[in-house]
């Protein structure tokens, strides 16, 4: 039996792609979440929006969240890492959008057995930019373009190639504290911020202990439920404290890594190479 999804909605999430809303922590908290993300905000740029809670014990806390993890082992199993997290932020007015797209497009993952939990620490809403999926649209990989458009948050700007029927999206609505799950290949994107207030979500990225890197580069996950029985990552270790020295050189080694998979055959190094470690996410 699911933990917390009943089986219907474990059914629609495996039929459409996606499932929301649902409870991650209590508005209260995610008022002290978001007050501490913003006092931080500064930190959580460029490379160190890859994977930030290799750097913040208290994102590290969140990707362990059970209320998290047990919807997510509701639909890919007990054995859990979580691969990457990333926060997409858009100021109050601001033109920044993410354009149509599947997140496993550069992964180089063996198996679209992922799934993306999207915190909400600001209310999204449609005003604000909230999120839009295609249902059903997550069962198979459809060609994309680099557009490395500036305005666009991702960092290749890839955009789907194909034609999207917008009339057909859904509104990933969400308030402070709730969080969607999608599918790694689910059709989704989001307008820019047109609201008074900032859009502030954190993704976190999760994939049963079997799935591997096929690019064959050697990388790493968190394990945060589980057993790893199948060692086809290294091991990350929590960080010591904010911005801890030693969590700051590992976390480098790491995101250096990931980037050689995100960025092959790119035709440029986009918004996180090298030179771009102050630039926004």
């Amino acid at each position: 039996m699911p933990k917390v999804l009943s089986p219907d909605q474990v059914a629609r999430y495996h039929a459409d792609g996606y499932q929301f809303p649902l409870a991650a922590v209590a508005p209260d908290e995610a008022r002290a979440l978001r007050a501490r993300y913003e006092v931080q905000a500064h930190l959580i740029r460029g490379r160190n929006n890859q994977k930030p809670h290799l750097l913040f014990p208290w994102l590290d806390q969140l990707i362990r969240s059970p209320a998290i993890l047990d919807a997510v082992e509701d639909v890919l199993g007990p054995n859990l890492l979580c691969w990457s997290s990333q926060f997409f932020a858009k100021p109050a007015g601001d033109a920044g959008y993410v354009s149509w797209h599947q997140d496993a497009t550069y992964w180089g993952l063996s198996s679209p057995e992922v799934t993306t939990a999207w915190v909400a620490l600001s209310p999204s809403t449609i005003e604000s930019g909230c999120m839009q999926v295609i249902a059903g649209t997550h069962q198979a990989q459809v060609t994309h373009e680099d557009k490395f458009d500036e305005k666009n948050l991702l960092s290749r700007g890839q955009e789907i190639a194909v034609e999207v029927d917008r009339s057909q999206a859904v509104h990933v609505q969400l308030q402070p504290g709730e969080f969607s799950l999608h599918h790694v290949l689910l059709f989704h994107g989001s307008e820019p911020n047109r609201a008074s207030e900032p859009r502030i979500g954190f993704a976190i990225r999760y994939v049963p202990t079997h799935v591997y890197q096929r690019s064959g580069i050697r990388e790493s996950a968190t394990l945060v439920r589980g057993v790893d029985q199948f060692a086809h990552f290294d091991l990350e270790a929590p960080p010591e404290a904010d911005m801890h020295p030693d969590a700051v050189a590992r976390h480098g080694a790491i995101i250096d890594r990931q980037l050689k998979i995100l960025y092959a055959g790119a035709r440029e190094r986009g918004k996180l190479g090298p030179t771009a470690a102050t630039t926004p996410g």
